[in-house]
C-alpha cells in the first residue's frame, strides 16, 4: 500500500465522532466498564497522538539523514501511544510506562561497529508496556538484542545481508491463495528436520497462523493450509515480511526465528540510532561523511524502510480492531 494512501486512510480518525465510536467498539470487545465514558475521555488524545506522529514522519521525509532517526523514533512513539489507547484505556496509568524502557551499552569509540552493538530491555517502561499490551509478550526484561540480529528480521534488508555478510538467502513462503502457502523442501536440510517435524515446529513457533498440512502434495514444496488465517498484507510473527514484495520468508537458520513483532524490532533499532545521533556526534558524523564502514548502507536502508513500514503496520493494527 502506498504510504500516502495509509495517511489518507488514517485521516478517518481526525473526527472526534469517528474516534469515539471506534474506541468504544474496542473497549466493548475488551468488556471494559463505562466504555462510552472511556472512549469520550480518550478520543482527543487518540487523535493528537496520530496527528503528532504524522508530523514527525512528514518532517523526517525532508530532514537530513543526521537527524532522521530522532524524528522517526519519536514519530513511531506517538503512533504506538495511539495504538495503546485501543487496548489500555487508562494509559498512561503510572510514570513507570513513560520511560523508553531500553538502555544502550557503553561504546569503545575506536573499534565501535553499529551491527555489533546491543541494547538491553528494562523491566519497566514504554517498550515492555507495548510488548505486553499490544503483542501479549512478557518477561523481556534483561534481554540483550544485537543490531545485526534485529536487522535480519527486517525482510527488505535480506539482499543487503546476502551481499554484504554472505548470509544464506531467506526462504520465500509462496502464497497460492489467501489460505494456502508453499515452502521449498530445501529448507528441511537447513533446519535438519523431516517434513512432519518441520510442520510441527512451525505450528509451535507460529500458533497464530493455525497451520495444518495440506491435502495437496508436491514433490519439491511443502504445502501448508491455514484455514483461519488470511496471509494477505500483514506481518505474522515470527516470519520475516517484505512489505514492498508483499512476501513472507523463513530465516535460513531456525535460531533466527523470533517471536518479536517487527514493530518491536524497529523500536529497538530506532531507539539506538536516535541515541547515537544525539550523543555520539563524532562517530555519527564520520559514518555519514566517510562511507568507510559497512554500517552505513544498513542504517540508510533501514531508515528508509522504517519510514514506510511502521505507518503501514500501525494502520493494519488499528484496522484489525475496527
Amino acid at each position: 500500500m502506498d504510504i500516502n494512501l495509509i495517511w489518507r486512510e488514517l485521516s478517518f480518525f481526525t473526527s472526534s465522532l469517528h474516534s469515539q465510536k471506534y474506541l468504544s467498539h474496542c473497549y466493548k470487545q475488551l468488556k471494559i466498564a463505562e466504555h462510552d465514558k472511556k472512549s469520550f475521555d480518550n478520543c482527543y488524545p487518540f487523535i493528537y497522538y496520530l496527528e503528532h506522529g504524522k508530523s514527525y514522519y512528514e518532517s523526517a521525509k525532508i530532514s537530513p539523514l543526521s537527524i532522521r532517526p530522532v524524528l522517526l523514533f519519536y514519530g513511531m512513539i506517538q503512533l504506538l501511544k495511539a495504538c495503546l489507547l485501543t487496548v489500555d484505556p487508562n494509559y498512561p496509568e503510572s510514570t513507570s510506562v513513560l520511560a523508553h524502557g531500553v538502555t544502550t551499552r557503553k561504546r569503545k569509540k575506536q573499534s565501535y561497529e553499529f551491527l555489533q552493538d546491543e541494547v538491553k530491555i528494562q523491566r519497566n517502561g514504554l517498550y515492555t508496556h507495548i510488548a505486553e499490551k499490544m503483542f501479549y509478550m512478557r518477561h523481556l526484561e534483561g534481554e540483550k538484542c544485537s543490531m545485526e540480529n534485529l536487522l535480519k528480521l527486517v525482510g527488505e534488508l535480506g539482499r543487503l545481508f546476502t551481499y554484504s555478510k554472505k548470509a544464506p538467502e531467506l526462504y520465500p513462503i509462496v502464497r497460492m491463495d489467501d489460505h494456502i502457502v508453499s515452502i521449498s523442501k530445501l529448507v528441511l536440510d537447513r533446519y535438519n528436520m523431516t517434513e512432519k517435524r518441520f510442520i510441527e515446529y512451525l505450528q509451535t513457533a507460529c500458533p497464530s497462523l493455525h497451520i495444518e498440512p495440506s491435502t495437496k502434495k508436491d514433490k519439491h514444496n511443502i504445502i501448508l493450509h491455514s484455514p483461519k488465517t488470511n496471509w494477505a498484507g500483514l506481518q505474522k510473527s515470527p516470519l520475516v515480511y517484505h512489505m514492498y514484495e508483499d512476501t513472507y520468508y523463513l530465516p535460513s537458520n531456525r535460531e533466527q526465528m523470533s517471536a518479536f513483532s517487527e514493530i518491536l524490532v524497529h523500536y529497538l533499532v530506532l531507539y539506538n540510532l536516535s541515541m547515537i545521533s544525539r550523543y555520539e556526534t563524532e562517530w555519527w558524523s564520520e559514518l555519514l561523511h566517510s562511507y568507510a564502514t559497512e554500517d552505513y548502507p544498513f542504517i540508510n536502508q533501514f531508515l528508509a524502510v522504517s519510514a514506510d513500514k511502521i505507518p503501514y503496520y500501525i494502520y493494519h493494527y488499528l484496522m484489525s480492531k475496527a
